[in-house]
């Protein structure tokens, strides 16, 4: 039987963590030379392109790891189900 908050506080739990990780976790930083041979190679317009999308895909991979650790953390100490 699930918990009638489990959805809930999951959601929150979830959006809580992403918005610590956006103010606490730093970004990936390039060095000039990368991110410049990056925007040749992706034919992208300019750096500013880059960093969208490397933001993009860097707080997405947080935010799937974060789900998923607090999905087993829930599920682990604070599930009631025996």
């Amino acid at each position: 039987m699930k918990h009638p908050l489990e959805t809930l506080s999951t959601a929150g739990g979830i959006l809580l963590m992403a918005f610590l990780s956006c103010l606490l976790l730093p970004a990936p930083s390039l060095g000039l030379t990368v991110a410049q041979k990056m925007v040749s190679v992706f034919h992208l317009m300019d750096m500013s392109q880059l960093y969208t999308i490397l933001f993009c895909i860097w707080f997405l991979l947080l935010g799937a790891i974060e789900f998923f650790v607090l999905r087993f953390i829930w599920r682990r100490w604070f599930s009631l189900a025996d």
